[in-house]
């Protein structure tokens, strides 16, 4: 008898190994479905899977953060141990061509069937070269930009030893409250459904699986499924409370588009789902995600969520934690180490099927197949490929021009802004945020340096030097932090204000005053949520002082969420909002001041009145008494104190120059099955610059068997014109425009009519028609 050579190069078993009776074979794993329907990796996965010991086996379902080892030794901790016994399948936050080939040599080492580990990070919007925030970028509504900044963060991270990316977040965001949404892409399904796709495209850089061998590819994770964004109270990791129907229609259908551009893993979310915590949750991975969508990657789950099921109430210990995930669809278990301790004895004991485990950890290898980690465990470890990619000018071209596109322009009374270099002005800079440099890469920076970002003051001195416009400097207060350090809640230090006298003097003795504010970039992100969403500290407050100053305000904002800017909306004269815009920060916001660069961002949340008002999204259900301008107001669906629009309403955003819109038509006023109408509309610019449009399509279902949305945005088309320039946008509607999940959440297209805006955002009618479909 012989033994069977094996189809990958460099891991041949030695005939040794099996010296007795027991030899390899393929195996065939029943209730697995290959990922890439490759047989040939098909039979790779039997083969390597046939020779594993169940606790080998195991250990690849288990991933680990990386700090087993530091310098070339195994440190002495628990996840050094199962290195030693070659039970690490995945490890994270590992970066650097060679620190991580130093950790797959270790791997390799005590692997004895030499099996490669998969190295992972959540490089959500850039490594070192840091781009704007997610919320930001999908601003632009510029999917080709979203596509060309993910594909340079995936040039990078695989430049630096990273296979797997735990990105995008694709979670439908509509409470601002939820620092979290700093990483998704607003509040709306059919935008968050476009970003999800351009995301995976740019991140995997892949039109066939295949291509995933190519040493500048990544494997992208579709997060958190499901439902990550609608915890209540706005408070991270809460509970999650809904209807089927809007679970379907909302939530789903970023996570299906992800799987439609062929996305490779799922990363499962922290919160409940109306009683049953997600990560435990059967429904979404047996019956959803792999019968229903027919998903074949792999899971895993968040940090340490299996063993959340514990205090989640849902699982007695970590032993049932591990089935209850196991059972549910979970392969692969980051950090909580449930898997590795228990299934052994769960599977001794028949609580469980090692074909479970087959299944899953078939999974597992054929992700690592397909990267080519077997035929090369260092291809993401070539330190000269990193010293080329790593910041590299193009990639700093890009996240300048990614900045740029993400600036939205929410108020320019008077055409305060731009402030032209040709004409001699004092500009007061006021503000935490004129020289702050730590915040402006946001939360999620990873290896980006933020000592290299570019601050205000930078980008403005650069932008103005040797103009006709001169600075002088005042901070005026600092940035409020959070204390982290004890085991209470966080507590808050509140500026003093003894920088205010300096700044007033500095805005009396200027013509316009630029103020920069914002967040602390620990403020938005994980575990960051708000109660209330005003600028924290004091800042509102020296806001006051200098508008006593008459002097007109120019203010620009850095943070990670919508605010609640209601005081600042009446008082000040423009306000521009930067996000977290990266490491090209500075000269991006220099760009829109000077007019260099003319504002085409549009918000993808709406920003409300103030925090009574949340939630509040533009596509909200009518009520059976609504409010509006020919009703009585009492007994309507109102507040009493204040409006019920927003204070800057979904798809909004200003530019320097003017659009009219004019001449909206539709080639029919009615079309029936298997038919389409088309809609198009005149824009001109007929302002004084060059400037981007997004023209947005909007429409209502009147009348259907369930009920629909005020608005749903049905397209969109961003659109340079120069000035003085018309153009002609086309958008075409169909049965699947029009279509909705009825009672019993099928796909339906009922008769009936519908209104149709073609509009500058979510709240402008101006342009409306009506069709039928019969």
């Amino acid at each position: 008898m012989t033994i069977k050579k094996y189809i990958y190069s460099g891991a041949v078993i030695a005939a040794a190994l099996f010296s007795s009776c027991s030899y390899p074979k393929t195996v065939h794993i029943p209730g697995w479905d290959s990922f890439s329907g490759d047989k040939a990796i098909e039979q790779k996965v039997d083969s390597v899977l046939s020779l594993m010991t169940l606790d080998e086996k195991i250990g690849q379902m288990n991933q680990y953060s990386a700090n087993f080892a530091a310098t070339g030794e195994l440190a002495e901790n628990q996840s050094a141990e199962y290195l030693k016994k070659g039970m690490i399948g995945s490890t994270f936050n590992a970066f650097g061509a060679d620190y991580v080939r130093m950790l797959q040599e270790q791997n390799m080492k005590h692997s004895r069937l030499k099996i490669p580990m998969l190295f992972a990070a959540d490089v959500i919007h850039g490594l070192e070269t840091t781009f704007p925030i997610p919320l930001a970028e999908a601003c632009s509504w510029d999917l080709d930009i979203m596509e060309q900044t993910a594909r340079a963060a995936a040039e990078e991270a695989t430049a630096s030893g990273v296979a797997w990316n735990f990105a995008p977040m694709i979670d439908i965001s509509q409470d601002p409250r939820w620092g979290r949404v700093i990483e998704g892409a607003g509040e709306d399904v059919y935008l968050g459904s476009l970003v999800a796709r351009a995301r995976v495209r740019g991140f995997q850089g892949i039109s066939d699986y295949n291509d995933l061998s190519d040493n500048n590819t990544l494997i992208a994770c579709a997060k958190h499924f499901i439902a990550y964004g609608a915890g209540q109270a706005g408070r991270d990791y809460h509970t999650t409370d809904m209807s089927e129907h809007r679970l379907h229609e909302t939530y789903f259908p970023p996570f299906q588009a992800a799987i439609d551009e062929g996305v490779g893993t799922f990363m499962t979310a922290f919160n409940d789902l109306n009683g049953v915590p997600c990560t435990g949750n059967k429904y979404l991975y047996s019956d959803i995600l792999r019968d229903s969508w027919k998903f074949k990657g792999m899971v895993v789950t968040d940090y340490t969520a299996i063993t959340e099921l514990i205090p989640h109430g849902y699982a007695k210990d970590a032993k049932q934690a591990a089935q209850l995930s196991l059972d549910a669809g979970i392969d692969m278990d980051m950090i909580s180490e449930a898997f590795v301790t228990h299934l052994k004895e769960l599977v001794e004991e028949g609580s469980i099927l090692e074909s479970q485990i087959d299944v899953a950890v078939a999974r597992i290898l054929e992700m690592k197949f397909l990267l080519g980690l077997f035929d090369d465990p260092y291809k993401y470890c070539d330190a000269e490929r990193e010293k080329e990619v790593l910041m590299k000018p193009e990639f700093m071209e890009l996240a300048h021009k990614a900045a740029q596109g993400s600036i939205v322009l929410l108020k320019n009374e008077n055409n305060i802004l731009p402030i032209k270099k040709e004409k001699a002005k004092r500009v007061a800079l006021i503000g935490p945020f004129i020289d702050e440099r730590e915040s402006l890469n946001g939360e999620w920076a990873m290896k980006g340096d933020r000592s290299k970002s570019v601050t205000v003051r930078e980008g403005l001195e650069a932008k103005y030097n040797n103009t006709r416009v001169k600075f002088s400097y005042a901070k005026g207060t600092d940035l409020p932090l959070i204390d982290r350090s004890t085991e209470k809640v966080s507590t808050v230090n509140v500026p003093n204000k003894k920088g205010f006298a300096k700044a007033v003097k500095a805005a009396k003795n200027s013509d316009v005053v630029l103020v920069a504010m914002g967040e602390n970039y620990h403020w938005s992100g994980e575990a960051a949520s708000r109660s209330e969403i005003t600028l924290p500290g004091n800042q509102r407050e020296l806001l006051k002082e200098l508008k006593k100053t008459g002097k007109p305000i120019v203010l620009v904002l850095f943070n990670g969420r919508p605010l609640d800017l209601s005081w600042e909306a009446e008082n000040v004269d423009a306000i521009v909002e930067a996000w977290y815009p990266g490491i090209k920060a500075g000269d991006a916001v220099a760009d829109i001041i000077a007019g260099d660069y003319n504002p085409s961002a549009k918000l993808v949340m709406t920003f409300p009145r103030n925090v009574g008002q949340v939630p509040i999204y533009y596509n909200m259900k009518n009520t059976g008494r609504p409010f509006n301008d020919d009703a009585p107001a009492d007994y309507r669906s109102n507040y009493i104190d204040v409006e019920n629009t927003p204070l800057y309403p979904f798809g909004h955003g200003l530019s320097y120059t003017n659009y009219k819109y004019s001449n909206l038509k539709l080639s029919s006023a009615e079309f029936s099955k298997g038919g389409s109408i088309n809609v198009s509309i005149d824009v001109t610019n007929n302002g004084n610059y060059d400037g981007e449009e997004v023209v947005q399509l909007y429409i209502q279902d009147i009348v259907a068997s369930v009920t629909r949305p005020v608005k749903e945005l049905k397209g969109f088309e961003k659109v340079a014109l120069k000035k003085g320039e018309t153009k002609t946008v086309e958008f075409t509607i169909d049965e699947s425009t029009i279509e909705f999940l009825d009672s019993n959440i099928k796909p339906t297209v009922e008769a009936g009519d519908f209104n149709v805006w073609v509009s500058t955002s979510s709240s402008d009618e101006s342009n409306h028609k009506t069709f039928s479909f019969k």
